[in-house]
């Protein structure tokens, strides 16, 4: 089976004056559909930059990062946007939800830069949340909700658009452990019914042993265990 996303040889070198820090070093992985992947190391050790390098956000300095089999490289400026709209969700530490907006608008807004609009969208919306355990939530703000209840509707928001890969950083860096094995039961559960495939750094080994498929540990830029 072909890998849906997959790291060749990727450098990333960052020019800080007249030093330069090698962020990843000759990286080369591989993620098969349906595959739960947690990516762990220490601090520095590169794991946020494969993780936005194969988000579309960041450009390799050398190497290719290919998407079914097709090389990122190549792409426009507009074609890379759609790659990251359509092809990949993200959801980070942080929620990064509008707190003016309600969870069902936050969600929503996801689908109005594709071009979804009226009762398409709200449907889309509120369905999602559902998904999610959020059927009640939908007309509360971020600061009505609880950490875990914002990051729920951040997952909602990643997955509108139906992506085909979930790239989570940290995701339970904000929620207690209880939170965050509720979080990723309900994303290892989407996992096994709809063969999401997701990558997610994340620095708590318990979480990772439990719910991913397989670890990939990052050391001073380079995967030094697959």
């Amino acid at each position: 089976m072909q890998p849906i996303l997959e790291a060749r040889d990727v450098s990333k070198i960052y020019k800080m004056g007249t030093t330069e820090v090698a962020a990843l070093d000759h990286v080369s992985t591989a993620v098969r559909a349906g595959e739960f992947v947690a990516i762990q190391g220490t601090s520095g050790s590169g794991k946020s930059t494969l993780l936005n390098i194969l988000g579309g956000l960041d450009h390799p300095t050398s190497g290719e990062v290919f998407f079914n089999s097709n090389p990122l490289g190549p792409l426009t400026k507009r074609q890379m946007a759609r790659y990251r709209r359509r092809s990949v969700g993200m959801i980070f530490q942080n929620f990064n939800l509008i707190p003016t907006m309600s969870a069902a608008e936050n969600v929503g807004l996801a689908l109005a830069f594709t071009g979804v609009r009226g009762k398409p969208r709200q449907r889309r919306s509120f369905e999602l949340l559902e998904r999610v355990g959020l059927a009640d939530r939908v007309s509360h703000r971020p600061a009505e909700l609880s950490g875990g209840e914002q990051q729920r509707v951040a997952i909602a928001r990643a997955l509108a658009n139906r992506p085909q890969v979930l790239l989570a950083d940290e995701p339970t860096g904000n929620l207690d452990s209880t939170r965050a094995h509720e979080l990723l039961g309900l994303l290892r559960e989407m996992v096994t019914t709809e063969a999401l495939t997701i990558l997610m750094v994340t620095h708590d080994h318990e979480l990772a042993h439990s719910f991913a498929d397989r670890i990939l540990l990052m050391k001073d830029g380079k995967i030094i265990a697959n």
